[in-house]
């Protein structure tokens, strides 16, 4: 008996922290988390759930350089979205610079500030809590807990195994392609050319996959049994409830402060 079969299914990945805990319920707090920062676009909601994500975060497990690798594109993409709404998002308020088609004011640069606090608001607790997921530990959560067609989720599970061999191939197709003399010049059509030849191999072993998975009565009607067992646990719960407790706070501190704008009535 394998570690992942003895705690019902969930791989032994960074095993501390949020890192054991069912998939299902850290996608579940994710959404909770997500929930209030996409229907209203004031910069206090984000900045309360930014805050009290902070424990959250640090019960992940994960090390800082892990941390701070993986959430990069994310720090990047924060002060990108507020550079470009403060120059080009609506105007209100007092115009501070304006030239050409750039108007800045203070509504744009404080629209611009609440975005970038939403991008990392929702994006850090998404990352983060997904970093330790094992897709078959996922699909396992999605089928057994939430009830999801078992076809689809492993259809997609399959799906999300074979990605990991794209970079594999493509790397093999280089290497055969060099080894013939032909991967010395003309870098576009050399990149064309590997990339119709690495599709051709991707829809052949796709085929060959999903024969085997016929053959294996992935596709018959009738109740499913599964290997591995998926449930929710008190912990499970406890982050759930988590979520949402970070919701709750943060809408009401921003209707209790006056700053709720919701998105439907932004414009």
């Amino acid at each position: 008996m394998t570690a992942a079969s003895a705690r019902g299914g969930q791989s032994p990945v960074a095993m501390r922290g949020l890192a054991t805990r069912n998939p299902v319920a850290k996608l579940l707090a994710a959404l909770l988390i997500a929930l209030p920062l996409v229907i209203t676009i004031d910069p206090v909601s984000a900045g309360v759930a930014l805050v009290l994500e902070l424990p959250l975060l640090l019960a992940a497990g994960i090390g800082w350089r892990r941390f701070w690798l993986r959430t990069l594109p994310l720090w990047i993409a924060a002060p990108a979205a507020a550079v470009t709404i403060s120059l080009y998002g609506e105007q209100s308020g007092a115009e501070l610079f304006a030239w050409a088609f750039v108007h800045v004011s203070e509504g744009s640069v404080a629209l611009g500030f609440a975005a970038a606090l939403r991008v990392l608001a929702i994006g850090l607790p998404a990352v983060v809590l997904f970093i330790t997921v094992d897709p078959t530990d996922l699909a396992d959560g999605l089928a057994q807990i939430l009830r999801l067609p078992a076809r689809f989720v492993i259809g997609g599970l399959a799906g999300m195994r074979m990605l990991g061999l794209l970079a594999e191939d493509w790397r093999a197709l280089a290497l055969a392609r060099r080894a013939r003399g032909v991967a010395d010049a003309g870098r576009l059509r050399r990149a064309l050319g590997m990339a119709f030849a690495l599709l051709v191999l991707a829809i052949r072993r796709g085929s060959a996959l999903a024969t085997a998975m016929e053959s294996r009565a992935f596709g018959a009607p009738g109740r499913r049994t599964w290997a591995r067992e998926s449930r929710l646990t008190a912990s499970d719960v406890v982050i759930i409830a988590g979520g949402l407790a970070i919701s709750a706070a943060a809408l009401s501190v921003s209707i209790g402060v006056g700053a709720f704008h919701p998105v439907f009535g932004a414009g």
